[in-house]
């Protein structure tokens, strides 16, 4: 998902939200380990969507969020 998209969300959704990435990641990583992983750029997708969500979510709670 884009920036945008996690900005017109709230804490509450960033929060949620990033528990999904970070089970997806988790399971993600399970696969991978054992061997069943087919989509391996899905990997770094959610790596970056967890990153994004996170700026966004620092941005928030400083009060510097723009729009």
């Amino acid at each position: 998902m884009k920036a945008e998209g996690f900005r017109d969300m709230t804490l509450d959704q960033l929060d949620d939200q990033l528990q999904k990435l970070k089970k997806e990641q988790f399971n993600l990583r399970f696969q991978r380990a054992s061997g069943q992983l087919e989509n391996t750029a899905r990997v770094r997708i959610v790596r970056r969507d967890i990153a994004r969500l996170l700026t966004v979510a620092r941005q928030k709670r400083a009060g510097g969020a723009k729009g």
